[in-house]
Order: C-alpha cells, then structure tokens, then sequence
C-alpha cells in the first residue's frame, strides 16, 4: 500500500464518535472526515500524532452501500454538516454506535440494552433555530467553512424550516451594514408557531414568539435556548421524565421550563436552575401561564446551587447541560444529593460517558438509553440516559 505525497487507498469500516469514519493503513489508525461506511476510497493525510492521523478523502474509488450524493451545494466546504453523504436510516445507526463505543470506551458501561433511536420526522426543513455569521468585508451572511472561521456566504439552507430561510433572505436585504462593524458579528434566529425571533447584539432587538408541546405553551425569544428541532420535541419530554413521579425535582439548566412544566404535572414541587436570567423570566411567565404554582425558578448557575444551597431529599433530577457538559465539582455536588433517578439529556455522547462513568462509581445503574434525532445531517444526537440508585 503506498503512501506516496501522503496519499492512501483505505476502507472505511464504521463512523466513530466525532462523525469521522475510520481506517487502517500502514500501521496507523486514520479518521477521514466526510466518509461512509464501506467506502474505498483515496485519502490524503493532513495531520498525525504518533500511530493516529486524520485525513481528507481526495477521490472516492467505490462508494459504500448506503452513500449518496448530498443534496446541499455547500456540503463538504460548510461546517454545518458531516452525514449529507449517507442515507438516513445509515445515519441512524451510525449515531447508535456512536452511543454505545462512547458508553463502552469512556464510561466503561457495556450496555447490553437496546439503544432506541427515534428519527425525525424530517431529514431536512426541521432546524428552528440557527445562528448567522455576518462579514462586514463582503457582506456574506451564513456558516463557517470546516474547521475554519472564514465564512460560507449561504443563500438557502435546506435543513431550516421554511420561515427561516425567508428570514435568511429578508435579513440579507434589509440588514443595517453600515452598523456592522465587527468580524465577530452574528444574528440568532428562531421560528415558533408565530413567526419568527431574530437577535444581534447592538443590531437587533429578539422579538417574543411562542411554541405549544405536551400540553404545555411556551414563550422565548431568539436570544435564549430553546430545542431547535421542534418535531421531535413531545417524544424528547416524553423519554426525559415518563415515569417520574415524587415530592421534590430538580430541573437543572432549565432554560424556558422546557421540562419543568410537564415535571410540574408529576412532582409536589419542581425547582428549575438556569443562569440566564432572561431564560428564568421567559420560565416563570410560562409557568404562570399554564397554571403551575409548584414550580421555583432561580437565575444562578448549577454550579452555585449545588455547592451552596442545595435541597435535601431529592426524588428526580433531570440534567440538560450545555454541550461541554458538567464541571467535575458540579457532578461530585449533585452525586451528594443522593436523588433516586437521574436523567441526563445531553448532546454530545462523548461527554455523556464522561459524566455517567462517574455516577456509575457512585452507585447509580444505568436503565435505559434513548437517542432521538434532533440534529439529522449531522453526527450530533441528543441522548436521553435514565438513571438510579
């Protein structure tokens, strides 16, 4: 096998955690970016650290059974996404075994469950949220390039829902440019069941919109989180807190009350921590506009409350972190709680296993693991881990 200039012929055997597909070649373990499993195909290698490289697919010698060509003119260049070359359901299984190398490798679980994965109702037009880099050099609005800060100038993007896209093309019309002086410049965007929320510090002012799931209604604005794939959202509560039952939950970075509101229909008592304080206003609007009274929001960091007043006697936490998930003082506080169940809702399976390697040397038992597909086209899965003592 010859690597003349840095070049390899190489099978790709599995999509691994990152979304990258691996190889093995000249005694060295590759991760080639854009690749799908049972491609042949021609890499050049553009980074190595003792026996591990990374590589770029410079020609595809026969594609794998379930690589297509991407739909979108800007795949491969934009870093939005990594999984436009596979088909769907090859999508889906390739997130499951993500899942379970990251439970088996980092957190040391050989999980021997299912790992249900429940897909999207949409491969495309399902984002609600996005965040638009702005250049005020040549005007472009839109994404990063991969692994790059230089920007791709999009006109479309087929993963937004379609008032998204209008807004893209409205923005790009009638945006301030004079205004925009900064290269860090960007606008948030959200689109509810009412319209749509643009944010840009010093540029635009985030309008309220409002989204009804699971019997709850919920108002926010563009400047807060809020789950960006609103079709899958029921089924996302519904793996987070059926079953849950009790006294006391903590609905930790609650965010608007994503959670805390159905909790609130199943606990004498919810407490929702969320640092944002524009997310805790928007949380105790909603709380007090669905006709929750057992429901306290405070606007401190998780980190705070646990290391400084948390409660006793626990029943059920859930834990939404960001995707850099938890500081190792913030698990070590929330251990010490002793709360009977967990249920971790993380992005990033990585960080998951992190996490839940720690709680299972503590003595909780992972029951169950959900996927749900909220970022299709992409690698990243939202994973739902349900826990006990």
């Amino acid at each position: 096998m010859s690597n003349t200039n840095n070049i390899l012929e190489v099978s790709i055997e599995r999509i691994v955690p990152r979304g990258f597909g691996i190889a093995h070649a000249d005694g060295m373990t590759i991760f080639v970016a854009l690749a799908a499993p049972g491609d042949r195909v021609k890499i050049e290698i553009d980074g190595r650290k003792g026996l591990v490289a990374f590589a770029e697919i410079v020609e595809i010698v026969e594609g794998g059974p379930n690589r297509i060509t991407p739909p979108c003119p800007y795949f491969g260049t934009c870093g939005g996404c990594d999984f436009q070359q596979m088909s769907y359901p090859e999508q889906l299984a390739s997130k499951v075994e993500i899942i379970r190398d990251c439970l088996r490798r980092i957190a040391k679980i050989d999980y021997a469950g299912e790992i249900a994965i429940i897909a999207s109702p949409k491969e495309f037009e399902y984002r609600s949220r996005a965040q638009w880099h702005l250049d005020p050099n040549t005007r472009g609005i839109g994404y990063y390039k991969r692994n790059s800060r230089d920007l791709v100038d999009i006109e479309r993007c087929p993963k937004l829902v379609p008032g998204l896209n209008e807004t893209l093309e409205r923005v790009r019309e009638e945006l301030p440019w004079e205004n925009v002086w900064s290269e860090k410049a960007y606008i948030e965007a959200a689109s509810g069941d009412d319209g749509v929320s643009i944010n840009s510090p010093r540029l635009i002012e985030p309008q309220e919109i409002s989204f009804s799931a699971a019997g709850e209604g919920f108002k926010y604005s563009a400047d807060v989180f809020f789950q960006g794939n609103q079709f899958l959202i029921p089924q996302l509560i519904e793996a987070a807190v059926s079953g849950a039952e009790g006294n006391l939950a903590l609905d930790l970075y609650c965010g608007v009350g994503l959670f805390s509101l159905p909790m609130a229909r199943k606990f004498t008592n919810v407490i929702g921590i969320e640092e944002n304080p524009g997310a805790i206003k928007y949380a105790k609007r909603n709380a007090t506009d669905n006709g929750h009274t057992n429901v306290k929001f405070r606007a401190e960091s998780v980190r705070r409350y646990l290391s400084t007043d948390p409660p006793a006697n626990v029943d059920f936490v859930l834990l939404d972190p960001p995707r850099a998930g938890t500081e190792k003082e913030t698990m070590t506080n929330l251990i010490a709680l002793g709360a009977r169940q967990i249920s971790y809702v993380a992005c990033e399976p990585s960080v998951l296993a992190r996490d839940l390697k720690r709680f299972n040397e503590a003595g909780y038992k992972l029951d169950s693991v959900t996927a749900v597909d909220l970022f299709p086209q992409t690698h990243h899965v939202e994973t739902v881990a349900r826990l006990s003592r």
